[in-house]
This record gives structure tokens, sequence and C-alpha cells, in this order.
């Protein structure tokens, strides 16, 4: 029997036409755009605010993006993004993002996003994010 991962958040979107390529299937960049959406909605929803941190010179930034395809998303398909993050030594936060069509549920891809804080170029703990995100 499959274990059922427990998520931190979800948030539901639906495939536009204008994303698809020639194939008819959703252009690989396209997922980077939904898996960026889905990770400021969560921490929007955790009251972290990237203008009022950007406007104290604190910027979240994205230093690695691992994404594994399983299956493609086509016109007018709704889908889900599951998301979890963890702590990843003393700097980096990791955004753990599965995406399933629904309604029947199918596995579409995993993302590992790493992310990190800076000020002035230079890393920083971000404790207060750390906090928020419970980690």
């Amino acid at each position: 029997m499959a274990e059922i991962k427990e998520y931190g958040f979800e948030l539901e979107f639906k495939v536009r036409d204008s994303e698809l390529d020639i194939q008819g299937v959703v252009n690989n960049a396209v997922y980077m755009n939904y898996l960026e959406h889905a990770r400021n909605e969560y921490l929007l929803s955790r009251n972290i605010d990237f203008a009022a941190l950007h406007n104290e010179g604190k910027d979240l930034i994205v230093i690695k993006a691992e994404m594994t395809f399983k299956k493609p998303l086509r016109s007018r398909d709704r889908f889900i993004i599951k998301l979890n993050t963890v702590r990843e030594g003393h700097l980096k936060v990791v955004f753990e993002q599965d995406i399933y069509r629904f309604p029947d549920n199918k596995f579409i891809m995993k993302a590992r996003i790493t992310g990190a804080c800076i000020c002035k170029g230079k890393p920083i703990v971000l404790t207060e994010v750390f906090a928020a995100l419970g980690l």
C-alpha cells in the first residue's frame, strides 16, 4: 500500500491555452510560473510579505530548482499544487511541490525549489521567515 503524503498548503489552477507549446502540452517553462505562484500564495498565507522584506533590503531568492516530469498537462486541465517546506542547513528553505491533475488525482510532476535570503548581496538568516514557516 502506498504511503499517503501530507501537505501543508494546496492551491488550485487551470491550464490556459496560451501556456501550451506546439505539442499541445504545457510548456516546461510554464511550470516554473505555476510553482512560483503557489510559493508566493503560501508565503502570503503565512504573513510573509515580499514587498515589505524588499523595502527592508532583504530579498528571498531561488538558488536551485529541480523538477521531475511524469505526465503532461493539456488545455483546460485542472490541477492542484501541494506544498511542504523544510529547512536545509542554516540559511536555506526547500519548497517540496507536487502537482496532481484532478479529478483523477494523476501525479504530474514534483519539484524541489531551494531558496535563501540575501541582504545587500550577502546571504543572511531570516529568522522571522523560518519562524513563520514553522522551521
